[in-house]
């Protein structure tokens, strides 16, 4: 599975292009893509940045550990959205790790329809800001993420960082 280069981008993407077999290159042992789905409880919470987690380290991907403490923040406010404000509409969330030799990329996929924005940081307010959290960790990391519909009417919420975070800033 060739999955370079189409990682950042969401499922909206044309698809790679047909190559020859013998153009291939042999996947790395810690490329692919993994799905998995828990009940929208809290519980799911530390579950899904668990199976995260271990998943990164059973495959040896090669994720730089400021990265992978990001990504695992961004599954935990991402999955936490879904348990507070979708659960009703999606009783069950999917997780989705994507991995090739750039870069890991997280989804979260509900069935609700509201497409959530980020708020703003104002003082005095607890909680709302995790979609604000999401984007300033992956700006940070060198990343990118987005908020899209689903065909069947719910919506994915993705981030994806680079394996080894930003490079040197110049």
């Amino acid at each position: 599975m060739d999955i370079r280069g189409s990682i950042p981008q969401g499922p909206g993407q044309a698809p790679p292009r047909a190559v020859a077999s013998e153009e291939l290159p042999v996947p790395l042992p810690y490329e692919g893509v993994w799905r998995f789905t828990a009940p929208a409880l809290d519980s799911s919470v530390p579950q899904a940045r668990h199976a995260v987690r271990d998943l990164l380290r059973r495959r040896g991907v090669p994720v730089a550990d400021d990265v992978l403490h990001g990504l695992l923040l961004i599954v935990s406010e991402l999955v936490t959205n879904t348990v507070r404000h979708a659960a009703l509409l999606s009783p069950e969330v999917a997780v989705e790790v994507a991995v090739d030799p750039h870069w890991v990329r997280v989804a979260v996929e509900d069935d609700h329809p509201y497409r959530p924005k980020a708020l703003e940081s104002t003082q005095g307010r607890t909680g709302g800001r995790g979609l604000l959290l999401v984007k300033t960790i992956t700006q940070e990391a060198g990343g990118v993420c987005d908020v899209e519909h689903t065909a069947s009417g719910g919506k994915i919420i993705w981030a994806a960082l680079p394996l080894r975070g930003p490079g040197p800033v110049i």
